[in-house]
């Protein structure tokens, strides 16, 4: 089953993904997102805007890989895969 890594600051919005080692199905991004969201609830609503697609300030990559279709997220995960899901750097 592929795991599941992020960035501290969003174990600070979801502290029940914090101490434990999040692995799930594997499946297209699309999928391992919402089998996140059933461990944690509005963990969608956070990386994901209205339409489903990935919101900008978010970034996602399997192992060493980014995220191809930010829309779609039809990427596939592998079982033996990494999946981490971190914010962008933005500022002025």
């Amino acid at each position: 089953m592929p795991r599941v890594e992020m960035t501290q600051h969003l174990y600070r919005y979801f502290p029940q993904l914090k101490n434990q080692v999040v692995t799930v199905p594997a499946g297209s991004v699309a999928e391992i997102l919402l089998a996140v969201n059933e461990i944690a609830p509005g963990f969608t609503d956070y990386v994901l805007d209205e339409r489903g697609s990935l919101r900008r300030h978010v970034n996602i990559s399997i192992n060493d890989t980014m995220v191809i279709d930010k829309v779609k997220l039809s990427d596939y995960v592998a079982d033996e895969a990494t999946v981490y899901i971190f914010q962008s750097l933005s500022g002025g």
